[in-house]
């Protein structure tokens, strides 16, 4: 079975400090997997990396076993909330309509076809009557909501987040995670960076316990274990077992 993701050796800097030393992984098709590390364990970066939003000095990656370029259309991706402008002048309608560019071409007119399968998108997520509200006129769990859904109108083969549970409420990580678990019983991949060691287990099949390289991946039966987060977080970790907290 061709892997949906496959990482050989992959290193990256910033400014000179390496970040990702010797990366290698493969992400099973059909898995719901966490990314999971301490602060500046490269997280975020490596996401990066891999979608050819920062450079490498090593290594290859390769997607469906082909290049990114070549499977872009297959790819869906949700950044960090913080990186995102809300202030940008639209509205959420909008903003999950961006995910069809690929579908309608950047210089068309979106058809009513568009439109009604980014509301259906936004149904899904509980925002059908936000869709003409300005993006920075919602709150925090909102906004990630809109995100999910341009991400998920996509209609993808492999979903890759970056903290999409990071500083929403309740209601909304439980409904990304009602989500996440829909996309994979469709037999879709998604990928998470996630913060929360407590409901690692509970919300994912596999872990990839990183810091600056990979300290375990697989199955969460197999690799998230005390030892192996002890070694991946070090000292930052204060107490492992139930409650486990960094």
């Amino acid at each position: 079975m061709i892997p949906v993701l496959s990482v050989k050796g992959l290193s990256a800097s910033y400014r000179k400090n390496l970040v990702l030393n010797d990366i290698s992984f493969e992400i099973e098709p059909g898995t719901l997997t966490s990314i999971v590390g301490p602060n500046g364990a490269g997280k975020s970066t490596l996401l990066k990396v891999i979608l050819e939003l920062h450079p490498k000095l090593t290594g290859s990656v390769s997607f469906f076993g082909t290049s990114y370029k070549a499977s872009k259309a297959r790819i869906g991706y949700v950044p960090q909330r913080g990186s995102v402008d809300w202030d940008f002048p639209t509205n959420a309608l909008d903003v999950v309509m961006m995910g069809l560019y690929g579908q309608i071409g950047w210089f068309k007119w979106p058809g009513r076809r568009h439109k009604e399968k980014a509301m259906n998108a936004l149904q899904d997520m509980g925002m059908a009557d936000y869709a003409e509200r300005q993006i920075s006129q919602l709150s925090g769990g909102q906004q990630q909501r809109v995100f999910l859904a341009r991400a998920l109108v996509q209609d993808a083969d492999l979903y890759i987040m970056d903290e999409p549970l990071a500083g929403v409420d309740a209601a909304t990580e439980k409904a990304i995670m009602d989500t996440l678990k829909s996309l994979k019983s469709r037999g879709r991949t998604v990928m998470v960076v996630h913060h929360d060691l407590n409901t690692v287990e509970e919300y994912f099949d596999h872990v990839l316990l990183l810091n600056r390289t990979v300290m375990a991946h697989g199955p969460i039966e197999e690799s998230f274990t005390n030892d192996n987060v002890h070694r991946t977080y070090g000292g930052s970790l204060r107490w492992v077992g139930e409650g486990i907290t960094c």
